[in-house]
């Protein structure tokens, strides 16, 4: 016969482990900021060393021009004899630069308007409305080339483009965000007190959205990159001598068929590596400030 201490021991180990319901989330929160953290650090970096580097990136060396990547020059030599490398990350800074520029504004204009779509009325929500339907129904490329063009291109051009073409899915976000908070009983007492619509908004409705704010920011980095590079593609943005992403794939792209292969591929995937690196820094931001779960 089994002695009552083998018997409880077998009892519990039949017992299935069943976890805090924050136990699992602690790890997977923990992960999400260490991403934030690392990611952010590496687009720093990038931003200062391609600010530093930008007068290194513009010096020729004829006597070292169209060099496949070697250790001397890890990313090969232009037709000029300008270190890849160099101009790779100093392009990399001016386009995240200007993107940043680019979002910031952006996501001002959709923070005003969905004050103004919470605050000022139904007639001021259906102007807020109708214009984020046609500025979402236009085509997206086409308006970037008209506006970029219309502020005389350059780097007004693009940050004017990419800030008046950008902004409706922020501001789609942060309207339903703060109509919803409108209706909580905190703010309808506030109103019933007698405080403004601008005393409403700072002391409120802000901060009620900021989480979902500094997502959407963040998140509109990836997708304002991306837009400078393809207007200086396309000739509508940066001027070629300004060198961007966009000017040294599209400076590039008469090379390739002479072999220079170099000459596009690091350029271009050193920008793909960006854009997800700011998109995983936006996910991992979600989670810890909106969710909150983990998960």
């Amino acid at each position: 016969m089994a002695a009552p201490l083998d018997v409880a021991r077998a009892n519990a180990a039949s017992i299935p482990v069943i976890a805090a319901p924050g136990a699992r989330a602690l790890p997977s929160r923990r992960g999400d900021l260490a991403r934030v953290i690392s990611i952010g650090a590496a687009l720093a970096l990038v931003l200062v060393a391609g600010a530093i580097l930008v007068p290194v990136a513009q010096e020729a060396d004829f006597m070292a021009k169209n060099l496949p990547p070697s250790i001397g020059h890890p990313f090969g030599t232009d037709w000029m004899g300008r270190d890849m490398l160099c101009r790779t990350i100093a392009g990399l800074s001016i386009s995240a630069s200007l993107g940043l520029g680019a979002a910031l504004a952006a996501a001002g204009v959709s923070l005003v308007l969905g004050c103004v779509a919470a605050l000022g009325g139904p007639k001021a929500d259906a102007m807020v409305s109708g214009a984020i339907d046609v500025v979402m129904g236009l085509p997206h490329i086409v308006l970037l080339i008209l506006v970029s063009f219309a502020f005389g291109k350059g780097f007004t051009g693009v940050v004017g483009a990419i800030a008046l073409t950008e902004w409706p899915r922020l501001a789609r976000v942060v309207r339903a965000e703060m109509l919803q908070c409108r209706e909580s009983d905190y703010v309808m007492a506030a109103r019933k007190l007698g405080q403004g619509p601008v005393k409403v908004a700072t002391h409120h409705l802000v901060p009620y959205v900021l989480p979902q704010f500094a997502v959407g920011l963040v998140l509109l980095f990836p997708h304002a990159i991306l837009h400078e590079a393809s207007l200086t593609f396309l000739g509508f943005g940066l001027p070629p001598e300004v060198p961007a992403i966009g000017s040294i794939l599209s400076e590039s792209m008469g090379y390739l068929v002479g072999g220079e292969w170099w000459l596009v591929l690091w350029p271009g995937l050193s920008l793909v590596l960006c854009v997800l690196g700011f998109d995983m820094l936006g996910r991992s931001l979600a989670r810890l400030l909106i969710r909150g779960d983990g998960l």
